[in-house]
């Protein structure tokens, strides 16, 4: 079972503690920089009916399949797939129409995905910028299971695709958060009362949804 864990040394941790990662569904093992390796692993494998507990707990996992429905934006999308329609993805009302080999749809949808959350985020980005008076100099988006979205010193804005999977409020949120740190390059008060200001609502609700429901969107595409 020691190959099912992931083994992390952490200076400012102060005991042995065994968790699971709702994105990702590893246990992790975090261990003080001392702490002896092999007994700690031991003790972990011991403990094998909590591990097996709390994946059960976890978020289900929702597949791109045939007829499968998954959150997109304020509402939800359900995948018409047909192995006669051109493989293009087309968005039809409520629907993504898909055509070609079933073993390519789950890659198609999400290819769809992450180039309308991009396109999106981009047009905010764009937006919440102009308000703030300062410049992004590039807007690209990956699949971290860690952040939302990332600012670096030099301006470039990297989100989580994902983020089209969540209500537009909570997008909108996330994207005034980060170019409120072309401004400030931290997360002190003055941060957080630009950020509210870019926004011109308070990010709160928008926080609480994704500690609530963020996890979930990891398992959006995910095999069961």
């Amino acid at each position: 079972m020691s190959g099912e864990i992931d083994i992390v040394r952490n200076p400012r941790a102060r005991r042995v503690r065994l968790s699971i990662d709702p994105t990702s569904g590893r246990a992790r093992l975090t261990l003080p920089r001392r702490a002896a390796l092999n007994s700690a692993l031991r003790w972990a494998e011991e403990q094998a009916a909590w591990i097996a507990a709390q994946r059960a707990r976890l978020p289900e996992a929702r597949p791109f399949a045939p007829g499968a429905s998954i959150p997109f934006r304020d509402g939800a999308l359900t995948i018409d797939w047909a192995a006669d329609r051109p493989r293009r993805v087309l968005l039809d009302g409520e629907r993504l129409s898909v055509g070609g080999p079933i073993e390519a749809l789950p890659r198609r949808v999400e290819t769809w995905l992450r180039r309308a959350a991009l396109e999106l985020l981009r047009e905010d980005t764009a937006v919440f910028a102009e308000r703030a008076g300062v410049e992004v100099s590039a807007v690209t988006v990956g699949d971290p299971r860690g952040r939302w979205g990332s600012c670096s010193a030099h301006g470039a804005i990297r989100y989580s695709w994902r983020l089209i999977l969540a209500p537009d409020f909570v997008r909108r949120a996330t994207v005034a958060h980060e170019v409120a740190h072309r401004i400030h390059m931290h997360h002190g008060p003055e941060f957080h009362a630009r950020a509210a200001e870019i926004l011109g609502e308070d990010p709160a609700p928008a926080r609480a949804w994704l500690k609530r429901n963020g996890a979930a969107l990891h398992w959006v595409g995910r095999g069961a």
